[in-house]
């Protein structure tokens, strides 16, 4: 079990001209509200993706240096993340529940996360090792640190990891699999755990970076370094497990929202955007904003777990 010791409270480093720089560029001519959560199928060869408040799921191939979007499927509420199995069921984040849609299209409303009333929607997900899904939360009327982290058992009952986030958000787990990180964009945050999927075993949190931005997505290469996209920065920072950041990725859009290393062999990263939340100004000035990107920053990313499949979801939960 990896274990990124002596890196409590530990705020990254700058190392001048040894932060390599590299650029992205657009991955496509569509412009998304609120783009976010990259997924790589890997065993379909297909990009999995979000446009949060258009309550959209998109699917398309990465051919050479472009996304092309497939096809869309289209929600009466918010989706905050999407993930597939290996047979190629997807499990989808609502607004409050999960869904799942079979590899013909039929949907299914899966396990309630947050109870009817609560002013949270369900943000930033991933799966476990084991193939468990993870998601978080987001206030609606404002951050109150009491969003939460919880993974969704099989029979669908709820292990809640974090009870006091602002706005839980990237997840990724190192290499190896011993270790968990977690973002939480209001408190500039990112954590790390030990965390063993074969037992569920879920360690204490500790701070691995305090960041001076808004860290959103995140994922890891595998060297187990980090790849956060920073809100507002229009940038997607690397970091090592030390806290010592190696690589800045410029994106020519303020609101960049999350990563994943992509394709056949991992070595593309893909980054979302948005286009809300900016001034007149700065869309004319970022007339990119909302479009996929696509960077070559001359690594590897570690592969992302598959969900499960319907073993997972159900009808109990609720928070």
């Amino acid at each position: 079990m990896s274990s990124p010791d002596g890196i409590a409270s530990r705020r990254p480093t700058r190392t001048g001209d040894a932060v390599k720089r590299f650029h992205a560029v657009p991955a496509g001519d569509e412009r998304y509200v609120l783009g976010e959560g990259p997924f790589w199928d890997s065993d379909r060869d297909r990009v999995l993706w979000v446009d949060i408040n258009a309550g959209e799921v998109h699917g398309g191939r990465l051919e050479e240096q472009r996304v092309v979007p497939e096809w869309v499927l289209t929600f009466r509420e918010t989706v905050g993340a999407v993930v597939s199995s290996r047979a190629g069921e997807l499990l989808i984040a609502g607004a409050r529940s999960l869904f799942t849609v079979s590899p013909n299209g039929g949907v299914t409303p899966g396990t309630q996360v947050i109870a009817d009333g609560t002013a949270s929607r369900l943000n930033d997900g991933g799966c476990d090792p084991a193939g468990r899904f993870l998601i978080g939360t987001l206030s609606l009327d404002g951050p109150i640190n009491q969003e939460v982290l919880v993974r969704i058992e099989n029979g669908g009952h709820l292990r809640v990891i974090d009870d006091d986030l602002g706005l839980s958000n990237g997840l990724a787990f190192t290499p190896d699999g011993g270790a968990l990180y977690s973002a939480d964009t209001t408190a500039s945050k990112v954590w790390a755990r030990d965390y063993d999927a074969d037992t569920g075993a879920v360690g204490p949190r500790r701070d691995l970076l305090h960041l001076d931005g808004k860290p959103d997505g995140l994922c890891l290469d595998a060297d187990g370094n980090l790849w956060i996209a920073m809100w507002g920065a229009g940038q997607v920072r690397c970091y090592s497990a030390a806290g010592e950041q190696i690589a800045v990725v410029d994106v020519d859009a303020p609101n960049t929202t999350s990563v994943a290393f992509v394709g056949a062999d991992l070595d593309t990263l893909l980054i979302t955007t948005a286009s809300e939340q900016l001034s007149e100004s700065q869309r004319a000035r970022y007339p990119d904003s909302g479009r996929l990107f696509l960077a070559d920053v001359g690594v590897r990313g570690s592969p992302v777990p598959s969900w499960a499949g319907t073993a997972a979801p159900a009808r109990p939960g609720l928070l």
